[in-house]
């Protein structure tokens, strides 16, 4: 059996809507947004205590990047993954990574906003310089689809990939700070991948949410 340890609105989503992709049998464990990751019985899956953690053949993989690469090498290497030797592997390899450089600064704007109780301890600037540094991430994928033509859909030119899931669910957190209006190719790539039934079914309940707004303006 394949658990995955999940907190809905964070870096595990990624790891959920790519099972869901795989279409095979999983279990989620949900966790709260807090204290509680730092369970002696969550550590032995999770060291720092974050999600995601994915236990699989009787053993733990912690870190988004690895849990895609795992399961895809598992599960997909042909169409989710691109395999050692492929010629899309290294463009594979760096749209998954990529993720976590949109996440890094979503999570930043999250502590700003979400996690800092206080106007007097959050920062108009930190949260300014964020919400640009997501908008240069933007252009990162908007250059990219650019660059693959005028029938680009994603983000290979060989189709839908696990690069799309990876990036697809950074960009879904990050429009909570950075909108996607200045991004005409990205916004029709996001609206795309975002109408998947993996995509859909990966979705925080309302009563689940993080973040209890849709967008957070910068100051």
């Amino acid at each position: 059996m394949i658990t995955l340890h999940h907190c809905p609105q964070t870096r595990s989503m990624r790891s959920l809507w790519l099972l869901h992709e795989l279409g095979i049998e999983f279990e989620v464990v949900k966790h709260a947004f807090g204290k509680n990751l730092r369970d002696p019985n969550y550590l032995v899956h999770s060291r720092a205590g974050r999600v995601p953690a994915l236990e699989i053949d009787g053993r733990s993989i912690f870190e988004t990047g690895a849990i895609t690469e795992v399961l895809c090498e598992t599960f997909s290497p042909d169409a989710l993954g691109r395999p050692a030797g492929h010629a899309e592997r290294a463009e594979w390899l760096i749209w998954v990574h990529f993720s976590e450089t949109i996440s890094q600064h979503t999570a930043a704007l999250t502590q700003q906003y979400v996690a800092l109780y206080d106007d007097t301890m959050r920062s108009p600037i930190v949260m300014k310089l964020e919400a640009a540094r997501l908008a240069k991430c933007y252009a990162a994928i908007e250059a990219r689809l650019t660059d693959l033509g005028t029938n680009a859909q994603y983000l290979l030119a060989s189709g839908f990939s696990a690069a799309d899931v990876s990036v697809g669910q950074a960009v879904y957190m990050a429009r909570h700070f950075a909108t996607l209006d200045a991004f005409p190719k990205t916004s029709a790539w996001y609206k795309l991948i975002s109408e998947r039934p993996a995509f859909q079914a990966s979705l925080p309940k309302l009563e689940e949410r993080l973040f209890q707004q849709e967008f957070f303006a910068s100051w």
